[in-house]
């Protein structure tokens, strides 16, 4: 596949990837594509079913990233499409930005590459004077404050994961020992495979989850109906 599309920017030959993934291959990856498309109309999509928290073994991903030169930009729907490993995801956030590629998050702008070089641009200037130890301790703390938020926001896409995890087996656990029929019960219809897809998707991505999906774009990318999504989530909350 030719992912690599040039344009010029600035008289500079520059290109934009936007970068979809998901986890299965039930669910729908047109929600970040449409994202991305409609903010940068000119980017090579690229995507890919990954269920792993780091970006090693995302082949798609690492092609991108051998691929990219300086001046080039890679969007992302969200933070988490890049890396839900708060420490990996900062690493390497860390080398593109020194390597002079733009990263762009739709959902979290604020840790963007240009906002992280205005931050290094916009030091204050030396005087020449003794002050100078002062503002070179104001401008290394407004640099650390700056790298704190994006460290921040790694870590909290990797806490989301985390917790919705904990929530399902919590509420698991507490229905076992209430009792509560979890799995199939003797004598029930036996619960259909799409039925099954459709509750990974809400416990994955609705908003009631932990997700960033409302139940509208929820019940599209399961593809159910609004009375098949209702009874789905009631089901799941009554294990949550």
């Amino acid at each position: 596949m030719q992912y690599w599309r040039n344009y010029i920017r600035g008289g500079i030959m520059s290109r934009e990837f936007g970068y979809c993934r998901i986890s299965t291959g039930r669910q729908n990856i047109e929600r970040q594509e449409r994202n991305i498309r409609t903010a940068y109309p000119n980017a090579v999509i690229v995507k890919e079913v990954y269920t792993g928290t780091k970006f090693q073994g995302r082949k798609e991903l690492e092609k991108i990233l051998d691929k990219v030169q300086a001046g080039d930009t890679i969007i992302f729907d969200s933070v988490s499409r890049m890396s839900r490993d708060a420490e990996e995801g900062f690493q390497l956030y860390e080398e593109l930005f020194h390597r002079d590629i733009s990263l762009v998050f739709l959902k979290e702008p604020h840790i963007n590459t240009e906002t992280y070089k205005r931050a290094v641009m916009n030091q204050i200037n030396m005087t020449g004077d003794k002050i100078d130890l002062i503002l070179e301790g104001v401008n290394q703390y407004l640099m650390e404050l700056a790298r704190e938020q994006i460290r921040i926001a790694f870590e909290q896409a990797e806490k989301e994961v985390s917790d919705l995890h904990q929530r399902t087996k919590e509420g698991i656990e507490t229905a076992r020992l209430n009792g509560r029929q979890i799995g199939q019960r003797k004598g029930t219809i036996y619960e259909t495979r799409k039925a099954k897809a459709a509750k990974d998707i809400i416990l994955r991505h609705n908003k009631s989850f932990g997700g960033s999906l409302t139940d509208e774009e929820t019940m599209k990318q399961a593809g159910i109906s609004r009375k098949s999504f209702y009874k789905y989530k009631r089901e799941l909350r009554s294990i949550s």
